[in-house]
């Protein structure tokens, strides 16, 4: 195979319809440009969008069926806990004698690839690893030239309440986007440009839509909303910011094939509510016979049944105080609560190392702050439960021989998750009156006993923008406000090729996961591990 050195610009978050219109509208050149010149490709994730991981199928070349991951968060059948979990596998070029570079590539573990250089996880959008830079040295030169990451407070905004707070975060992303095209620049051209692979991601387009869409979505119920001409000005400004990020590092290629790409398309949020307040709610309720979910009365005269927090309220704090935390939660052992807090805080740093030291490469873990975690307590005493989901409704049944305290037998597994489906095609949206509910998914084994920790037994995808649901038995749960106004609904992303023994032109539909294999094709190396998909060239 012939060797070439690759260009790769990961645009996170890039939704194609909104780009080609922005591009009709002279708003982003250099993508116009780069799509006269290149072989175009409409990309196809699959339901393997709905896992949240389309940058750890980048870095590790692996779909969730190859690496037997299906979502972000993971579920220990013993405790009964769900946590974020990071990067797992090794990057698939890290067998590989080619010298990579990368800044701010999601998912991508520097200590498992000894041939990268780069930095990671400096501003990037779910980075999926700890902040980190080889050669070690290079993080602090980076930051004395770049500074820290100027957009910290808008890489999950949801600013929408508030029109002032919108203009914020446009204006903000794409200052950083400016930042993050010069410093990417600097390390293609300058610090690290001995490199076979460059690959740059930037993920401010995906923060922007999923805090800002309705500003740009006549059919969103909050398309009359106050902030949604500030939200549609935000949304241009930081497009026009990624443009020119795109036309320099286009610039900067000095002969090498581009492949531009988003893995997956971004619409409106069809999941915050479903997934993390209204499932866990119904499910406690056929469980219980009675509700937990607590919703100021006056949310359900709000005009469209639209409920909207105050501009200074967050999402996150308000809804704490929606569902209760139990009076009595687990106790410690009986010793742990006589030590003094310093003996515990250094046996806490003790236990870190240790695991540390045993598990070098262990994914980071982070604790999920969403209103279906504070049900957790209640799960070891249910039939089923919803598990945290930061995209569709994903169902775990509390199966015996699985789950620790399991409560379903498995003779009834079948039964139960076609009563769970009944259960949810019998809800309303009662704003529209129209099914909740689109589709479901079943667990991909077939011995439901064997699911990973990252699985469910039933993975309901929503129809549509719902903050409340009718149940003709259970009664109505909500409304509550919405969360994201954007989320990850795009049927498909897209592949810019140049510089490739493709001519230009629209190449039709493939696979996201044919990415990876293309670009290992262009630097004429073959992957040192299986990788999924099959090469675009």
């Amino acid at each position: 195979m012939r060797r070439q050195r690759v260009l790769a610009i990961g645009l996170d978050g890039l939704e194609v319809t909104l780009a080609e219109r922005l591009m009709a509208a002279g708003e982003m050149p250099a993508l116009a440009d780069l799509c006269r010149r290149a072989a175009r490709f409409r990309l196809d994730h699959g339901p393997a969008q709905r896992t949240g991981l389309a940058w750890e199928h980048v870095a590790s070349g692996l779909s969730p069926e190859a690496g037997r991951r299906w979502a972000a968060v993971e579920f220990d059948p013993i405790a009964y806990d769900a946590w974020q979990e990071g990067a797992r596998f090794a990057p698939w070029w890290a067998g590989l004698d080619r010298k990579v570079a990368v800044f701010d590539a999601p998912y991508v573990d520097l200590s498992r690839a000894p041939n990268t250089r780069g930095v990671v996880a400096w501003g990037a959008h779910d980075p999926g690893s700890p902040k980190a830079a080889r050669p070690l040295d290079l993080l602090a030169e980076f930051e004395d030239r770049f500074g820290a990451y100027p957009a910290s407070e808008w890489t999950y905004g949801m600013p929408f309440p508030s029109a002032p707070r919108t203009r914020e975060m446009g204006e903000s992303l794409s200052r950083a986007l400016d930042v993050r095209s010069r410093a990417a620049r600097w390390l293609a051209t300058e610090r690290l440009r001995d490199w076979d692979l460059f690959l740059a991601v930037a993920g401010e387009a995906h923060g922007a839509i999923e805090g800002l869409w309705h500003g740009v979505d006549p059919t969103h119920p909050l398309h009359e909303h106050p902030s949604a001409p500030a939200a549609s000005e935000a949304l241009v400004e930081v497009h026009r910011a990624l443009d020119r990020m795109i036309g320099d590092l286009v610039s900067a290629a000095n002969g090498a094939a581009i492949v531009a790409f988003a893995m997956g398309g971004m619409g409106a949020n069809h999941s915050d509510v479903p997934s993390m307040v209204l499932l866990p709610e119904l499910l406690y309720r056929e469980a219980f016979g009675q509700p937990l979910l607590t919703l100021p009365p006056e949310w359900s005269a709000a005009p469209d049944g639209m409920p909207v927090l105050n501009g200074d309220q967050r999402w996150s704090l308000a809804s704490r105080a929606w569902v209760p935390e139990p009076a009595q939660k687990p106790k410690p052992h009986a010793m742990a609560r006589r030590l003094p807090e310093p003996i515990k805080s250094v046996l806490g740093g003790i236990r870190s190392a240790v695991n540390a030291r045993a598990h070098p490469h262990a994914a980071p873990k982070s604790r999920l702050g969403q209103p279906s975690v504070r049900y957790r307590h209640h799960w070891p005493r249910m039939p089923a439960f919803a598990l945290p989901s930061f995209y569709d409704g994903r169902i775990r049944i509390n199966l015996q021989g699985r789950e620790r305290h399991g409560v379903v037998d498995p003779s009834r597994y079948e039964e139960t998750c076609r009563a769970l489906e009944t259960l949810l095609r019998e809800c309303r949206d009662p704003r529209t009156g129209e099914p909740i509910v689109e589709s479901f998914e079943r667990a991909s084994t077939r011995d439901p006993r064997c699911l990973t920790g990252s699985e469910a037994d039933v993975v309901v995808i929503w129809r549509g923008v719902v903050n409340a649901l009718e149940h003709p038995r259970l009664g109505r749960i909500g409304p509550v406000p919405l969360r994201r106004t954007g989320g990850h609904t795009g049927p498909h992303g897209a592949a810019y090729l140049v510089g490739t023994s493709l001519e230009p032109g629209d190449y039709g539909v493939r696979s996201s996961f044919d990415v990876v294999p293309t670009i290992a094709r262009l630097m004429g190396s073959e992957p040192a591990v299986p990788v999924s998909g099959t090469s675009l060239l």
